[in-house]
């Protein structure tokens, strides 16, 4: 497969997993923000966390300030300005698809070209009153478009690199959904095991699509370990960090190809740690620390992943790493 079709087809899948990721993220502000929270600036600080978690701070305060639900909302799901927003990431997807008609489905085609027609035609801003019914939406297209490939597509090198780039780019979303809960809504002591934290951690499992898996393994009340232990190391989740590495290291395995060797010895070595890791180590060394190193491995390997297989004329997109300081900027009132 020539490297520019391998690389439309990655970030075709990675831009379709980004837009309904992004809508997770929204998801789970917009339910923190109907809790009751005793902080200072409370709106602010609460809004500041889908834009510390995706990297689009700067280029939000840059044009809009202060974090307001309206505008960061906007921001992050229909501005054209922001390359990471869900617009952008459908219409990045889409012109990926179509630089690759030939290795995709009519039926593939159909459904992300119908989807970035109908993004189109939404009013910017949204509606604040249509805005879960977006978020809703944007996840059901991309469940169809997944559905579709998984239904017609030849189970070849091209699907190899389809689940490459889907599972990549959702490893790295569930990381930053998890960390949520930490690196913004971090509650007082007070807090801990309360009401607002447990609706909290069911809102951050619901985003996921994981609040009835949490109560058919564990069939108890909801608590901080168990719910990174079932988004980090749980390799029945769906969703969860060993999951998508088992996805990722078994495509870069079925790709093969003598470049590709330090590509899947950085899977190997992320998934090993995944699969024998325990719970206890994890919050041992910091959960914000630990899912801050693993985004920098992730990104990592996919830098490792463009230099073996795909074009090396486009430059990947910059991590989007959370910012260390982010916690004190809240707390300074910024």
């Amino acid at each position: 497969m020539l490297a520019r079709t391998a690389e439309n087809l990655f970030w075709m899948a990675r831009h379709i997993e980004r837009a309904e990721n992004t809508a997770r993220i929204l998801d789970v502000a917009h339910l923190s923000s109907l809790l009751p929270l005793d902080l200072d600036g409370t709106e602010a600080y609460l809004w500041y966390a889908p834009l510390n978690i995706t990297g689009c701070a700067s280029g939000y305060e840059a044009k809009y300030g202060l974090a307001r639900a309206d505008a960061v909302t906007h921001y992050m799901a229909l501005d054209p300005d922001n390359p990471s927003s869900i617009y952008n990431s459908l219409r990045q997807a889409r012109e990926n698809a179509r630089s690759v008609r030939g290795a995709i489905t009519s039926e593939m085609w159909e459904v992300i070209n119908a989807t970035w027609l109908e993004v189109k035609r939404l009013p910017h801003p949204l509606p604040a009153e249509r805005d879960s019914e977006f978020f809703e939406w944007v996840k059901e297209r991309s469940h169809l478009f997944r559905g579709v490939t998984l239904g017609t597509i030849l189970q070849d090198i091209a699907l190899r690199f389809i689940r490459l780039g889907t599972f990549l780019e959702r490893a790295d979303n569930t990381a930053r959904i998890l960390d949520v809960k930490y690196h913004i809504l971090l509650p007082s002591v007070s807090d801990v095991g309360g009401a607002v934290d447990y609706y909290q951690w069911r809102s951050l499992l619901k985003s996921v699509s994981a609040f009835e898996a949490y109560r058919k393994i564990y069939r108890d009340a909801i608590t901080p370990s168990r719910v990174a232990e079932l988004l980090i190391l749980r390799d029945d989740m769906p969703r969860s960090l060993h999951a998508c590495l088992d996805e990722v290291e078994k495509a870069l395995i079925q790709i093969d190809g003598t470049s590709g060797r330090e590509a899947r010895r950085l899977a190997g070595e992320l998934h090993a740690a995944l699969h024998f890791g325990r719970i206890e180590t994890v919050f041992a060394q910091g959960l914000h620390e630990y899912l801050t190193n693993f985004l920098g491995h992730t990104d990592r390997l996919g830098r490792e992943i463009r230099d073996s297989f795909l074009s090396r004329r486009d430059v990947v997109p910059a991590a989007r790493l959370m910012p260390p300081t982010a916690m004190q900027r809240q707390r300074q009132g910024v």
